[in-house]
């Protein structure tokens, strides 16, 4: 299991470092599936280019990453041939409502319980919280993000007794569940 969670994507040396591991190979190499899906307004389309160039700053090539807006279900044996699925945010519910009807869920589980790397940018992190009816169940607590301080740093031991906070620099590392989830800062 690979996934990070941040609110803001690639914000500092340490989270790019992270992801890079977590990447496991060379970026020049590697396949990007972003999924913009749920920057549905004005504002957060503006984000856009920032969650790309997370992709392109760490060495992902142009050409290795595919536009994914969630229409339609993406079959596992095709996701598979993806080194990283790259969630943008803004509209947590609506994000949801499109993994769930189009049932990429059960593909996007699949592919996590498969050693599939995933990152989140703000909804696309909260999804796999308790916060909304319908999520993709991988932290069992509520998580804010976009906080002046993250509530935790370090090796993360569950049942939480408070939502998980991340700031802006922090990324939730994810390795296995509940055992190996680590939260990174600075």
């Amino acid at each position: 299991m690979r996934v990070m969670l941040t609110s803001c994507g690639l914000e500092t040396k340490k989270i790019e470092k992270a992801f890079l591991e977590f990447l496991g190979k060379a970026p020049e190499h590697a396949n990007a599936l972003f999924i913009p899906t749920a920057a549905i307004d004005a504002d957060a389309i503006e984000v856009l280019p920032k969650c790309m160039n997370d992709l392109l700053k760490v060495g992902i090539p142009k050409q290795n990453i595919r536009v994914f807006d969630l229409h339609q279900d993406m079959q596992i044996d095709e996701l598979k041939t993806c080194d990283v699925v790259y969630l943008t945010g803004r509209r947590t519910s609506y994000l949801l409502e499109r993994i769930n009807d189009t049932g990429f869920r059960e593909t996007l589980l699949t592919n996590i319980r498969n050693d599939g790397f995933v990152i989140g940018v703000s909804a696309g992190s909260i999804i796999f919280a308790n916060n909304l009816p319908g999520n993709l169940e991988l932290l069992d607590t509520k998580l804010d993000v976009h906080c002046e301080a993250s509530s935790y740093t370090g090796k993360v031991s569950f049942p939480l007794t408070e939502n998980m906070k991340l700031s802006n620099t922090a990324a939730i590392l994810i390795r296995n569940i509940p055992d190996d989830v680590e939260i990174i800062d600075g």
